[in-house]
């Protein structure tokens, strides 16, 4: 797709919107891409008290369950970050849309580039962690590598949508944010889908909570290889792979409706 072809015939200026946008992200920060690490744990331990403690849940006594917490929260933080950035890209970068002719879908996929830098760092830290202490996805996590790389696709295509589609219509990222928490919720970031015991009597739930929302076949194809130590389901794979590429799809259709009138709605 051209749209997408765009990131290489003009790599240098993808290459400087990044470094804009991570400097930004990180700018006054005493951390700096630490925080990528901190935010996450800093959730773990909220959650782990609260269902471990607190409720004394089921799926808070699931074998190294902040490990299991995680490796959901590092796709999910992904998700969601890159998502209410991209929305708002075009419109904060009005001036330089404007003023200069350009491929203007460099701009959310540059967001979603820097929001991809925690992702890496997230994802490198699991695998050095699940490695030391669950020997059991030695042989299994390098495959989070090509899992990732769909995920980040899908991301990156529904970021490009998202974006495109708020220049147009200015509800859309309110849309989003009210979106983000139930839409958390509804994502087995937290709990598993799988081996508590009263799961089964919501056959029907459990399907629609993993097949309706395209989020969750990518943490369960990445928690199985990651946190598991298994192959995992065909079906999640599959699913990964295709929303990838429907994803891509999706955000260059959307892009280029838009593409005309984006210099004079911004």
């Amino acid at each position: 797709m051209s749209t997408y072809a765009d990131l290489i015939r003009y790599r240098e200026l993808f290459g400087n919107l990044f470094r804009r946008d991570l400097q930004a992200k990180y700018r006054g920060s005493a951390l700096g891409v630490l925080w990528t690490i901190a935010n996450p744990v800093l959730l773990m331990g909220v959650y782990l008290l609260v269902f471990s403690v607190v409720l004394d849940s089921r799926f808070g006594n699931v074998d190294h369950y902040p490990l299991f917490l995680l490796t959901g929260l590092a796709a999910w933080t992904f998700f969601a970050t890159s998502l209410q950035s991209s929305a708002r890209s075009m419109l904060d970068n009005a001036n330089l849309i404007r003023k200069t002719r350009f491929p203007r879908q460099l701009v959310p996929l540059s967001v979603v580039g820097a929001h991809l830098v925690s992702f890496a760092v997230m994802l490198v830290g699991l695998l050095v962690l699940n490695f030391a202490l669950l020997p059991r996805v030695r042989d299994t996590e390098w495959l989070a590598i090509p899992f990732a790389v769909c995920f980040v696709a899908l991301v990156a295509g529904l970021g490009l949508a998202v974006a495109s589609l708020n220049v147009v219509f200015r509800d859309v990222e309110f849309i989003v944010g009210a979106l983000l928490l139930p839409w958390f919720f509804l994502t087995p970031v937290i709990y598993p889908l799988s081996g508590i015991s009263g799961l089964e009597r919501h056959h029907t739930v459990v399907q629609l909570l993993h097949w309706l929302n395209p989020v969750t076949p990518a943490i369960e194809a990445l928690r199985s290889v990651l946190f598991v130590g298994s192959l995992p389901a065909w079906g999640d794979v599959v699913y990964l792979v295709v929303a990838a590429a429907v994803s891509l799809a999706l955000g260059a259709f959307v892009f280029s409706r838009v593409d005309d009138q984006i210099a004079i709605e911004v």
